[in-house]
This record gives C-alpha cells, sequence and structure tokens, in this order.
C-alpha cells in the first residue's frame, strides 16, 4: 500500500531510540524523569563519574531531550530536567509507527494525595494543582501552598482560563495550613521552595521541577512568561500522572 505506515523511512525513529539506548544516558534520563537534579545529585544518584554526567547531559540537551535552568535559589547552580514534551514526542511516533495502543483511563489513577509547593503559591504552584486536578477528573487529591503566601496572581487566573480552567478559586495559603495532610507525593515547583520547605521529611516520594517564576518576568514579557509556564506544568503534570499509574499497576 502507497501510504502503509511501515513504508515510512525508519531513520529518525532510529535515530532517536539509538541515543536513549546508551546505559549511561538511559541511566541519566530515569534518574531526571521524575525530578530535576543538578551534576552532582546525578552523580550520587547514577554512581556515574562526573565527566561522564556532564558530557552525556551535553549529549541529550543538544538532541533536545534535556533541558536547564540556573537555580533561583543559587545562581551558581543548575538544574537539568527532562524535555518531556520532546521525550513524549519521540514516544509518540515510536508507538504510531508500530501501532502500540496507549491509554490511561480513570480507574488506572490511584487515590493519592499530592502536594505542589513553591515560595509565594501565588502562580507555578496553583496552575500545577489546577492541572493535575484537571486532568485527573479530581481523583487525586490535590493541594498547593507556600513558604512565604502571597496573593494568587491574577495572570495565573487568565493564562488557565484560556486553557478552559477556573482556579479563581483557589487561595494561596501557607504550607503551614497543609501541615495535617499526608501527602504522597510533595513536588516543589520552585528552587527557593525546594530550600526552604521542612514539612513532610519522610514523604515517600519529592520531586522537584525547576520552573522559572513568570512573575519575575518584565512588564512586557510577563504574559508570555506565565503562558510557557502554563504550558510547562501541563506536560509536567501530565508525566506525574503516567508515573503515579505505573506504581500503583507495580503495586
Amino acid at each position: 500500500m502507497k501510504n502503509d505506515i511501515s513504508s515510512r523511512p525508519p531513520d529518525a525513529d532510529l535515530a532517536g531510540l539509538k541515543l536513549i539506548a546508551d546505559e549511561t544516558r538511559w541511566r541519566i534520563l530515569r534518574a531526571l524523569r521524575a525530578s530535576d537534579r543538578q551534576v552532582g545529585e546525578l552523580v550520587t544518584q547514577t554512581g556515574l563519574p562526573q565527566n561522564l554526567v556532564s558530557y552525556h547531559l551535553g549529549v541529550l540537551r543538544q538532541a533536545g531531550l534535556v533541558q536547564q535552568h540556573r537555580s533561583d535559589a543559587d545562581g551558581r547552580a543548575t538544574y537539568y530536567g527532562v524535555n518531556l514534551g520532546e521525550l513524549a514526542a519521540r514516544y509518540r511516533q515510536i508507538g504510531a509507527d508500530l501501532a502500540i495502543p496507549a491509554a490511561i483511563t480513570p480507574t488506572d489513577l490511584p487515590r493519592c494525595t499530592v502536594v505542589f509547593l513553591c515560595r509565594a503559591n501565588s502562580a507555578r504552584s496553583q496552575i500545577a494543582e489546577g492541572w493535575l486536578r484537571t486532568l485527573t477528573g479530581g481523583r487525586i487529591t490535590v493541594r498547593s501552598g507556600g513558604t512565604q503566601p502571597a496573593q494568587l496572581h491574577p495572570m495565573a487566573t487568565q493564562v488557565m482560563a484560556e486553557a478552559g480552567i477556573d482556579i479563581g478559586h483557589q487561595q494561596a495559603k501557607s504550607i503551614d495550613a497543609l501541615a495535617n495532610l499526608v501527602p504522597d507525593v510533595v513536588v516543589t515547583v520552585c528552587d527557593i521552595a525546594r530550600e526552604e520547605c521542612v514539612l513532610w521529611p519522610d514523604v515517600g516520594d519529592r520531586l522537584h521541577w525547576s520552573i522559572p517564576d513568570p512573575v519575575a518576568a518584565g512588564a512586557e514579557e510577563r504574559l508570555a512568561a506565565f503562558r510557557t509556564v502554563r504550558d510547562e506544568l501541563r506536560g509536567r503534570a501530565e508525566g506525574l500522572i503516567g508515573l503515579l499509574v505505573s506504581v500503583a499497576r507495580r503495586a
């Protein structure tokens, strides 16, 4: 057949498979899959030499599979994270070429509690809360808080409304207001909160997403920055759902 999917050139997909099939790069991607990390943390997590980790991070960055963000807490430090959008696109292409079905139904989702934290609880953690609650149909209990809470930023409400999600009812709150919760997963979405949060030291999964603060953008760029963060957090939330489902299926 002229349009048979098996007749399409496999070169691009094979190149992507070869890129991540390298054992070292695979270990790095797995270490970054759930949480953004610094090079030193990757060295500890993988047991690989620092020069090897740095080299393969460079390869993955050049391929667009890993992104970096200079820490808002300490400008000398850099966080690395998986570019979930690019990784998902390659995964979908491979799945399409091999006609592999993939779907998550509400019954696949575990009953659990997820808490998102940032410093002010005004934008990033609020957006993440809105996405995860919406994407899971409310099956997962989702809360957010701040180490130094302010007020819900109007642009956070605006950009989520553009995506059809109302977070106007959400309120900024201190992490102390969440102290009675027993979360299964805690996700810090800003570097400063990662350093400041002292609650839940024994939580099963403590993850970090190094997301730039859109409030810090200049006045002319701020709305665009909020939209970028909104879209980044949607991909991150979708990726978190995949992790939760994977853990539930293995249980």
